[in-house]
This record gives structure tokens, sequence and C-alpha cells, in this order.
């Protein structure tokens, strides 16, 4: 483990603490879930073995199955007897053998003993080919990716009732039992946990010590994340118990906002310990939790969106500092640095970190900002 520092004047790196943290977590195992469940999870890896989608030329739309050639010239002026009478189709129905096209209903006249063709059609048009929306061989989910609403309904119709995903356990602690801002910060973020990940435990402790300690010895999870008691003042406890269970990694982390955040390890187990506010909890759940969350659930690259900054960001050289923006035409409007007021995190449509060693960015520098909105 890294040696900690007492002093409020040392602070552990942003990039260090991360690296560190990261450092021996693997993807949790696999596990099947049920498909009204599923939305939202990291996929697992799944047999390449779907069929082919449709698995046989269909009709897309209610009409007269055809064969192309047969309606060459065929027109309101010039109708076209058709050899045989075409047979009716619906929307999803298999194409009859020797059909390569469906003709609208009012395209062809049925009310005489010859069929008569008053449109053409060409190969193709009103069907959708066999293998047209999916190959064959294709896994039903990409492992890695968010599953989506299409991953369910390519799942439902390969007949699936599971789907594997990567699913990490958390446990949230709540340190400082009976605060209301505390208790509402864990609900937060319980809720932003959640779409990815199974909090298996949301415990309350006393700010003592020895109650944090206690506290720790809990249900099994793949994270722990505790909530307060990690600043200066005379009843936070967190680090302290921390490191009497040899668990603690860093206090004082030199990132803004989150700046007395702690990160450790319980036996083969990340902890990470945010501060008691609504910034340094929004804060340390970005550049802590999230990152975490991604490496167990194996979760893919996240790809922020390049745009230029609408204006200047100026940042303390020294310490990383969390960016919050909105979008603004084509461009990042930054919220709120460092410090973020309420306001600014109910606004806020994307963030992004300044590095320790960098002044900022000046406007117009072209900035790739990661979407908040979904932030799991």
């Amino acid at each position: 483990m890294m040696a900690n520092h007492h002093s409020r004047s040392a602070l552990t790196s942003l990039d260090v603490a991360l690296a560190t943290l990261l450092d021996g977590a693997e993807p949790v195992a696999p596990r099947p879930e049920p498909l009204n469940q599923a939305l939202g999870s990291i996929a697992a890896a799944m047999p390449a073995n779907l069929p082919a989608f449709p698995l046989e030329d269909t009709a897309i739309i209610d009409g007269w199955a055809c064969c192309a050639l047969d309606l060459v010239g065929a027109s309101g002026y010039s109708p076209v007897a058709l050899s045989h009478a075409p047979a009716w189709v619906n929307a999803g129905d298999a194409m009859p053998r020797g059909c390569d096209c469906v003709l609208q209903a009012d395209l062809v006249d049925c009310t005489t003993s010859v069929a008569l063709a008053v449109g053409e059609a060409a190969p193709g048009q009103g069907v959708r080919r066999e293998g047209e929306d999916m190959q064959a061989h294709r896994p039903p989910v990409l492992e890695g990716r968010t599953i989506s609403p299409a991953d369910l309904l390519i799942a439902r119709k390969a007949g699936l009732s599971q789907i594997a995903v990567r699913r990490p356990r958390v446990r949230l602690i709540d340190v400082a039992a009976g605060d209301r801002q505390t208790t509402s910060l864990c609900f937060l973020v319980e809720s932003m946990v959640a779409s990815n990940a199974s909090v298996v435990a949301v415990e309350t402790t006393c700010r003592d010590a020895p109650s944090i300690a206690a506290a720790l010895a809990g249900e099994a999870c793949d994270l722990l994340v505790m909530i307060g008691g990690t600043g200066d003042g005379l009843f936070d406890a967190t680090a302290e118990a921390l490191r009497h269970a040899g668990a603690l990694i860093a206090h004082r982390i030199a990132v803004r906002p989150g700046e007395t955040s702690a990160i450790g390890r319980l036996g083969s187990t990340p902890v990470v310990a945010l501060a008691g506010a609504p910034e340094s909890v929004l804060a340390g759940y970005l550049v802590f939790v999230q990152p975490l969350l991604d490496r167990l659930s194996g979760r893919s690259h996240r790809q922020g969106l390049p745009m230029p900054l609408a204006r200047k960001i100026a940042s303390k050289v020294g310490i990383s500092e969390v960016v919050l923006l909105a979008r603004e035409k084509d461009m990042w409007m930054p919220l709120a640095v460092g410090t973020f007021p309420l306001e600014a995190i109910r606004l806020a449509e994307a963030w992004l970190v300044v590095p320790g060693n960098c002044e900022g960015y000046d406007a117009e520098t072209v900035v790739a900002a990661m979407p908040l909105r979904n932030i799991n």
C-alpha cells in the first residue's frame, strides 16, 4: 500500500490514487439475468450462435406477393395481366416461393377473372431479405457494452429468457446515522450505482472509529463505498477506522471537490470513502466509483464528446479539478470548476477533469467531456 501522510498539506495525486485503487481489480464473474432486469447492465460474453434475422424473406408491408419481372411496364394506363392470381401477405409473413416483392393493395385488380397489375415494383420492394436484420452467428449482446432496448429486442426474437451480465456487488455505509444530509447523499449514491451494480446493503453507523471499524466487517461485496466522516472535524473518524483496519491507502486526495476523500482496500475489496457534501459525493463518484464499476463490470472504454469550450477554464496547478459543463449549441459551457452549487449539479450535462499539472483551457479549446445524464 502507499504510505499515508497525516499532514493536511500532503495530498496524494488523483492519478496515483486511482491507479493504486484500480490495481488488481478484475471483472466480476458473469451471471445470468432475466431480460426484464437486464436493461442498463453491462453485457458479458455470450456464444455467437444466433440465427439469421429474419430466417427467410419476409413481407414488411401488407399487399400482394409478386415476382418483379412479371410487373415490368405495368401502369394504370397499361395494366399487365398476371399468369396467376398473386398471394396476399401481411407484414411479417414469409414470402411465397418465386415472389420477390410486395405490391400495395390498390396496385392489383382482382375483380376480373384475370388479375391485373397496375404498378411496377423492384425486386426486394416491401420485403426484408433473409439475414438483412442480422447475419447468422452473431452474439446476443456485445461484451462490455451497456444492454440497450435493441439488445433486449434481439434476445426476445431469439427466444432467450436471460442474458449474461457482469454486475458488481456494492455495499454502502452511511457514516452519520441520523444525519439527514448524509442519508440523502447515501440515497444519491445508491441511485447512481444501482443501474449496473447490485447494492447488496445500505448500512448506517455512528461516526466514532470503533463503530465504523465494526461496520467494515459486513456482507461480502466487490466494492465498498462509505459516505461521510472523512473531514477534519472532531467526529470525522472514517480514515482512522480504515487505518486501524489496515485498509487505508490514502486520505486527502489532490482533487477538488473532494479533497478529504479516502481510498483503501479491505482484503481484495476496494474501498472509497466520500466526503459528506453533495459536490464531494458527485465528484468522488465520477473520479473513483465510476472507474471502479467500469473495471469490475468489464465495461468498454467510455468515450467523451469532443466540442470546443464556450469560455476559458482556469484551474489551480497542483490539484485536479472536476468541471461541470452544459451544452450550448455546439460548445461546452463551463458551469462550475472545483466547487459545485446545487444548481450547477442540476443543470450539468457533462464533466471533465483538469489535470493537476494544467492551468486550465482557453476558450475554443476542444475538450472531450463525459456525458453526465447517464453517468452509469
